[in-house]
C-alpha cells in the first residue's frame, strides 16, 4: 500500500504481516483524514481542558514514525527533520508553531509514514515480523518488528479516538468512512 486511505482495508484473510500492516496503514488513513482538509485554526483548535490539536497529532505521530522505526527498530537517528529537534523539550512535537501550516503539517505525516513504511519493509525482508529490533531491555532482551509494529497500532488507535472528537468539535464531522469526495 503506498498511499493512504482508510478504504485500503486489511485483507479478510491474509498473511500476519498482511493483517498488521494493513491494520496500521487504516489507522494511518484514519488520522489523515480526521485531521486533513482543515484553516490554520481548525488544526489548532482544543477540546475542553486539552491542549491537544489535531496538527500537534500529525506532528506527534510523524516524530513517532521516526522514533519506533529509525531508532527502536534499526537504531537510527531519527530522519529528519526529527534528527535535529530539541528531545529535551517534552512536548514539542505535539505543538503547532506560528509557521507550521495545516499543508506543511499534512506533508510531515506523509513523508513520515512513507519513511516509516519503508524502515518496516527493510526489517520484514531481513527477518520478518520476528525481525530483532534494536532496542532492549535490561537484560538484554530486544523486542522484534511484530511488537513495534503493535505498538504503533494502539499509539495510532489511541490517537485516532482523540482526533475523531476534536474534528467533531471543529466542524461537525463524524464517522467512521469520508464520502467519496473527502478522501484523503
Amino acid at each position: 500500500m503506498s498511499e493512504l486511505s482508510i478504504r485500503n482495508e486489511p485483507p479478510l484473510a491474509g498473511s500476519e504481516v498482511e493483517a498488521l500492516l494493513g491494520a496500521l496503514e487504516r489507522l494511518r488513513g484514519y488520522l489523515l483524514w480526521k485531521c486533513g482538509g482543515l484553516d490554520a485554526a481548525g488544526i489548532r483548535a482544543t477540546l475542553g481542558p486539552s491542549s491537544l490539536t489535531l496538527g500537534g497529532l500529525l506532528k506527534h505521530l510523524s516524530a513517532v514514525e521516526a522514533i519506533t522505526f529509525a531508532w527502536k527498530l534499526h537504531g537510527r537517528r531519527p530522519f529528519a527533520p526529527f534528527d535535529q529537534a530539541d528531545w529535551d523539550d517534552p512536548d514539542w512535537h505535539f505543538r503547532v508553531e506560528d509557521d507550521d501550516t495545516p499543508e506543511s503539517l499534512e506533508a510531515l505525516f506523509e513523508e513520515s509514514v512513507a519513511q516509516g513504511r519503508a524502515l518496516v519493509a527493510e526489517a520484514i525482508a531481513a527477518g520478518g515480523l520476528d525481525f530483532a529490533a534494536d532496542v532492549s531491555d535490561d537484560e538484554g532482551n530486544h523486542v522484534n518488528a511484530r511488537r513495534l509494529v503493535c505498538d504503533m497500532i494502539e499509539e495510532y488507535g489511541r490517537h485516532v479516538g482523540h482526533a475523531d472528537l476534536i474534528r467533531e468539535s471543529v466542524d461537525g464531522l463524524v464517522g467512521e468512512d469520508p464520502p467519496d469526495d473527502r478522501r484523503p
